[in-house]
């Protein structure tokens, strides 16, 4: 009866051995799971961090986006009032430039007759030149004449 009581005691030992390894290797895996998972975790919260920083950024860009925006908004609507300003001013230009085309092309006329009425009365002074010097010779022959008669 003893030696079935050893064997007993033989085999309870040897599972205790076997629960005592399998506990230290539980232990290790555990502690090495443990330190995965606190890795782990901080990995999670350096990305957390890291996103919220990103979000912020983000944020800001965005805000920043947004107010360029508007300034850009501000700067469209002043140039497409100059715009509007310069199209009225080149209208009136045009206008203003069309009565002048007509008043130059009016004064154009005006002198090319001009010229020909002082071509014409040229033409008259030369004839009414001639004249005069024809009787200036007879007036002079005619005084030639009375000094002679005399």
């Amino acid at each position: 009866r003893l030696t079935g009581q050893q064997q007993e005691i033989n085999s309870l030992m040897q599972k205790k051995s076997a629960v005592d390894e399998e506990n230290a290797r539980l232990k290790n895996e555990f502690g090495n799971l443990n330190r995965k998972f606190k890795d782990k975790s901080q990995e999670l919260k350096d990305t957390e961090e890291c996103a919220q920083k990103k979000e912020e950024q983000n944020r800001l860009v965005i805000k920043n986006l947004e107010e360029e925006n508007k300034g850009l908004n501000i700067c469209c609507a002043d140039l497409l009032s100059d715009l509007e300003k310069l199209r009225k001013q080149e209208k009136q230009w045009k206008r203003e430039k069309s009565g002048s085309d007509a008043r130059i092309k009016n004064l154009e006329t005006d002198l090319a007759e001009t010229r020909e009425q002082i071509k014409s009365l040229h033409s008259i002074c030369s004839n009414l030149s001639s004249q005069v010097a024809v009787k200036q010779e007879e007036l002079f022959q005619k005084g030639c004449d009375v000094v002679r008669a005399k």
